[in-house]
């Protein structure tokens, strides 16, 4: 193993290096301060030519230039719009942001729970960019997108219709930092369309580099809500959804809950109710509107019977999306919990617990890399196989048991950008295998015989969508994992990217003359 991809798989190496969220990687080669230094001399506004403001960069179909949705839309700048724009007022908050004409809303959920820790919030969004002193039209955001950071800059200008945003906005009117950062996230994406519907995942990752992780709530573990306080106390994202069928998508509930929409967690506490200690989570709609009426609500009966002193700590009366429940209630009546847990990078506290973690990029190759899952064993060995080497247990478990935990995390690239071109994603997963006694510490990729005589330790569903992760606890040992596409023959890019409690070591091991692979 090389000594890179030993400090790297202990989650502290290459912290300056580019593609760092400290020394991102220029996105489309555009050097922010080079551009708007020429507009300052120039005394011109820039004008973004990679993502202009025009029915591309709106959409191919449903916004596409022959679409209804986009009739009448005009790009404007937010002086255009209003007498004093600022990019931030007061500090970024979660009622910035508030849904427009654009099936986002996992994306929104995810910008909301950003807004919870100002250090994370900063590696994604430059504060210091005004209307003001040296103002030149053009803003820059850092997005984490398929294991690097990209800086990505953008012109101000943003579709509007009847004088109004068309998408995002706040719901002060003056603030356009949540507006101009959808507008960077769809660039990276191709155009504001390719960002209808995903899940909250998907934009707490290229927030944070974090892993994401899912729990189906009528299954939920008895120590879920410990684990909601811990992953926010911990600075993680939260978000949560009801799973609904595509002809009930934002059916509003009789209780005023919205089906297959995403909204943001931003707490979780215990109070005291008639002498017993209720376990409470707070929620956000990025609608910044339409609010839980049941108990617990806001001005709800309940709240009568809380301390003062209790219920002065907890903002339950505004109308602005956001509301408290029951833990109980919330686990009857929402389906998907999401966590994206955070690398230890983002992480400033030397109080909590950071994960360790390694991170690979390889490719599936037509007739090369590209051998498909165990169903086709002739093929499978032939992907590349990636060893890991668990060595101390948990500290402290939560269910009592010793073991090494681990997150493992396979991402495909591109998927939304491929949708103006018709491409599918690949359906994906992996398998893991303990490595024979006889090959331990060796550099040796496992053959076909080798892996059919011996038994999986675990393996991963198959998923057609951007990434699959999962969390399990194995035993101290070395272990290869062998991401692959479902059929064999599939061409396509991906990350593998392994969280641990403890340090590990890892590298990759490449059949024969195969380097498709190589070591982040």
């Amino acid at each position: 193993m090389s000594s890179t991809a030993k400090i790297f798989a202990k989650g502290q190496g290459k912290e300056d290096g580019v593609g760092t969220n400290k020394n991102a990687k220029q996105f489309n080669k555009q050097d922010y301060k080079s551009l708007k230094r020429e507009c300052l001399e120039k005394k011109t506004l820039f004008c973004d030519p990679t993502f202009p403001a025009a029915s591309e960069s709106l959409g191919y179909k449903e916004l596409g230039p022959k679409s209804s949705k986009v009739q009448g839309v005009e790009w404007k700048r937010p002086k255009e719009l209003c007498s004093k724009p600022q990019f931030i007022v007061d500090g970024a908050n979660r009622t910035d942001i508030c849904q427009g004409a654009l099936g986002d809303c996992w994306l929104l959920a995810a910008i909301a729970s950003l807004t919870l820790d100002k250090n994370i919030l900063e590696r994604v969004v430059y504060p210091d960019q005004c209307f003001k002193h040296d103002y030149a039209g053009i803003f820059q955001f850092k997005l984490w997108q398929y294991g690097e950071w990209v800086d990505v800059v953008i012109d101000d200008r943003l579709p509007t219709r009847n004088g109004k945003l068309l998408f995002v906005h706040s719901a002060e009117g003056s603030e356009y930092w949540s507006a101009l950062l959808e507008k960077a996230y769809a660039k990276v994406n191709g155009s504001y369309e390719a960002l209808i519907g995903g899940f909250t995942t998907e934009g707490f990752e290229d927030f944070t580099g974090g892993i994401a992780e899912s729990y189906e709530l009528k299954e939920a573990p008895p120590y879920l809500f410990k684990i909601i306080q811990k992953a926010l106390g911990l600075g993680s994202l939260l978000g949560c959804s009801i799973i609904s069928s595509d002809n009930e998508l934002e059916e509003v509930t009789s209780l005023k809950l919205v089906k297959g929409h995403a909204y943001s967690i931003t707490g979780a506490k215990e109070v005291h109710y008639m002498g017993q200690e209720v376990q409470l989570v707070r929620i956000r709609n990025p609608w910044g509107k339409v609010e839980w009426t049941g108990p617990w609500s806001d001005n709800s009966k309940e709240w009568n019977n809380v301390p003062h002193t209790e219920k002065a700590k907890l903002n339950h009366s505004a109308e602005d999306g956001e509301f408290w429940m029951a833990y109980s209630d919330f686990v009857q009546n929402f389906s998907l919990l999401e966590i994206c847990n955070l690398t230890p990078d983002t992480l400033t506290s030397k109080e909590v617990s950071h994960w360790n973690y390694c991170q690979f990029e390889g490719n599936w190759i037509v007739g090369s890399t590209a051998g498909g899952c165990r169903k086709y064993m002739d093929t499978f060995s032939s992907n590349t196989q990636f060893v890991i080497k668990l060595e101390d247990v948990d500290d402290d478990p939560h269910d009592g048991e010793d073991g090494c935990t681990l997150l493992v995390g396979l991402m495909q690239k591109e998927g939304r950008k491929d949708k103006r071109i018709g491409n599918d994603l690949n359906c994906i997963g992996f398998t893991i295998y303990k490595v024979p006694d006889e090959y331990k510490g060796q550099n040796v990729h496992l053959s076909r015989d080798v892996l059919m005589h011996n038994i999986k330790v675990a393996e991963s569903e198959y998923f057609r969508g951007r990434e699959i992760s999962e969390r399990y606890k194995l035993p101290p040992g070395e272990y290869i994992i062998i991401p692959s596409t479902y059929e064999p023959n599939c061409q396509g890019s991906f990350i593998l990217r392994v969280f641990t409690e403890k340090e590990v070591a890892a590298r990759a091991l490449h059949l024969k003359k195969h380097t498709a692979c190589h070591i982040m």
